[in-house]
């Protein structure tokens, strides 16, 4: 094998001149310097990379290859791209350069691209740099130990962890790609965006840093200081902090918690829109909204849910439910050193109901602070055995439990005793004081399977001799918590029916009574003391000459069938509640409720028999909203 070795060591412009002359003998071409934009091909046909200089130049050629190795301030130029390095091998066969030591690539006036080492590829324009590597261009910089770069389509891919900055930003990933074109980022693998305000982390994201739009798939969390976002598809402008969420997506705030199918956000105007299976939690007041669509103001303390919207407000150990077209929460604004009582407003075909409380109305406004229940356009109340009726009316809890109601405008209480009858009071305004007592229950004997056979067996024989009942023992007493009636004041125009019992029960009499002011006394769900005012007018009527006419006042209805269930408050949205989207346990941190919160929440989630709902996603939560993870060796 001969081989032609040729040795430069001259100054750099000689070298220059016998580096282009050295080229046109070995290899019978000329090469020519060509200025082209980043990612234009030159119509397939390959061009030699081109030696512009250099401190020393050697030549080998064998058989069918040429190779060149430069020394010192070399620089080369290829398709427009300028290369320096300080040593560089070319095999001017395959039109490969290796480059070692202070590598640099100028592409356009836009792109730099540095590393301790490169291969460039001259026939397909590609580039791989390692150690050091970092890519500049005028938005951005891009720092990572490996590099490769497809210049003719202006791809730069990073196979092990990147960290990109740019003038707001500061990204990591354990991979990713650039588009040098249109300056948008993919990111792959425990991607993290920080700036000053934000904190975003997700497993895959795709950034424009000219546009800060950062589009992401999969689970991702946004933290700031107004709250953190939870979801797994949208976008968030890291400029505006806006987020846009097309899927299942929660917002944490300081005093609520917004989910929805679809959520909307302004952090800067602490806005946000859902929509589809909305669920605001107050976690102050303890208190969950479910609705198909809820907007939210935080600097003007306002929620609004409407569509199936039903709210279950938690006090004690008793919940409060209430259905409308349109629910309100009003709260204390953010930022706001001085605090707003709550309140929750229900607008249009109200429906309440509580253990000791039901109601239909138009409107009711619910004073959470002072426990006070405002009922508007057509109010009736149903506690117990009482109805009420009257143009407004207005219900004060005390430790959960109503304790004064009171009627102004047309007022009607009915109430239906032991025997059935019904008690009437009627006025022009009427206040009814309310009291807690605890009722012993006797509990029932129960019959066994078999004494129930013997029965059946001795009927169908059919003698005379009556069954001997054969019964299990009866279960233990319980004792019953109730509200009962225990003064009823009546003012202006005030007339009543009660029904008088003797001490043995029995039916004596109805007694009505008209006068302008009275106030009744009740005794076990029994009228007492009656105390008239102002010139009473009264009659007893025995059994015998009483009439149907005679037991109703004007007005009267009893409209115990209208009375709300719990199911029918609840209606479409009572057969679960929606939980808020909770991060997987990696990479991103669960996001949970405050403790003061939790186990209000977590009492009312496990009311409706949610101790583990189940995700779209197939992840478990706790009633916390906390993911819950498999035990080593527990299969999934």
């Amino acid at each position: 094998m001969n081989l032609i070795t040729q040795k430069y060591s001259l100054l750099r412009p000689i070298a220059v001149f016998f580096c282009s002359l050295s080229a046109l003998v070995l290899l019978g071409t000329s090469v020519k310097a060509q200025v082209g934009r980043p990612g234009t091909s030159s119509g397939g046909s390959t061009e030699q990379v081109e030696i512009l200089g250099a401190d020393s130049l050697e030549v080998s050629q064998i058989p069918g290859s040429a190779t060149r190795r430069l020394v010192g301030k070399v620089r080369l130029r290829h398709k427009g791209a300028l290369m320096f390095c300080d040593l560089a091998i070319q095999n001017a066969t395959s039109n490969v350069v290796e480059a070692y030591g202070n590598v640099r690539i100028l592409q356009g006036d836009t792109i730099t691209v540095k590393g301790d080492t490169m291969y460039y590829y001259g026939n397909t324009r590609s580039s791989t740099l390692l150690s050091r590597v970092s890519l500049r261009d005028t938005k951005m910089t891009l720092t990572t130990s490996r590099l490769d770069y497809d210049m003719a389509n202006g791809i730069a891919h990073y196979p092990n962890k990147g960290r990109i900055v740019d003038k707001d930003n500061v990204l990591t990933s354990e991979e990713g790609y650039y588009d040098t074109r249109f300056k948008q980022f993919t990111f792959i693998r425990n991607v993290r965006l920080v700036n000053p305000k934000t904190t975003l982390t997700a497993d895959s994201l795709l950034y424009n840093s000219a546009t800060k739009l950062a589009t992401f798939q999969g689970a991702t969390k946004i933290v700031n200081k107004d709250g953190t976002l939870v979801a797994r598809e949208g976008t968030y402008n890291t400029v505006t902090r806006i987020s846009n969420f097309r899927k299942r997506a929660t917002a944490y705030t300081e005093k609520y918690t917004l989910t929805g199918d679809t959520l909307d956000f302004d952090n800067q105007t602490e806005l946000g829109i859902a929509k589809g299976n909305v669920v605001l939690i107050g976690k102050e007041n303890n208190t969950i909204i479910t609705g198909d669509q809820g907007r939210y103001n935080g600097k003007a303390g306002v929620s609004r849910v409407t569509g199936n919207a039903v709210v279950r407000s938690l006090v004690s150990k008793d919940t409060l439910y209430m259905r409308a077209d349109t629910l309100f929460s009003y709260d204390t604004p953010s930022g706001s050193t001085e605090k707003r009582p709550r309140k929750l407003v229900g607008q249009k075909n109200v429906l309440v109901y509580k253990s000791d409380l039901q109601s239909r109305c138009d409107s009711l406004v619910y004073a959470v602070s002072d426990s006070t229940i405002f009922f508007y356009k057509k109010p009736i109340v149903w506690s117990q055995a009482y109805q009420m009726e009257a143009d407004t009316l207005t219900a004060k809890l005390k430790n959960n439990r109503i304790n004064t109601m009171l009627l102004r405008g047309r007022s009607f209480v009915i109430s239906q005793d032991s025997l059935q009858y019904f008690n009437q009071i009627k006025g022009r305004s009427i206040t009814a004081s309310f009291k807690n007592v605890l009722d012993t229950i006797r509990p029932k004997p129960l019959v066994t399977a078999r004494a129930r056979t013997k029965t059946a067996r001795t009927a169908t024989a059919k003698t005379t001799t009556p069954p001997r009942s054969t019964t299990a023992a009866a279960g233990p007493f319980t004792v019953e918590d109730k509200t009962e009636l225990n003064r009823v004041v009546v003012e202006g125009n005030g007339q009543s029916i009660y029904y008088v019992v003797d001490e043995k029960n029995v039916f004596t009499g109805m007694n009505r009574v008209d006068c302008s002011k009275m106030t009744i006394d009740f005794l076990k769900g029994r009228v007492g003391n009656i105390r008239f005012y102002g010139s009473p007018d009264g009659a007893l009527t025995p059994p015998k000459l009483l009439t149907e006419e005679k037991k109703k006042l004007d007005g009267f209805r009893w409209r115990v069938g209208e009375k709300p269930t719990k199911e029918q408050v609840l209606g479409k949205a009572g057969g679960s509640i929606v939980k808020p989207v909770s991060s997987p346990a990696s990479p991103i941190p669960a996001v949970t409720i405050p403790a003061s919160a939790t186990a209000a929440v977590k009492q009312q989630l496990l009311s409706t028999g949610l101790t583990s709902p189940l995700d779209k996603s197939g992840i478990k939560f706790d009633a916390n909203f906390k993911p819950l993870t498999n035990k080593p060796g527990q299969k999934k």
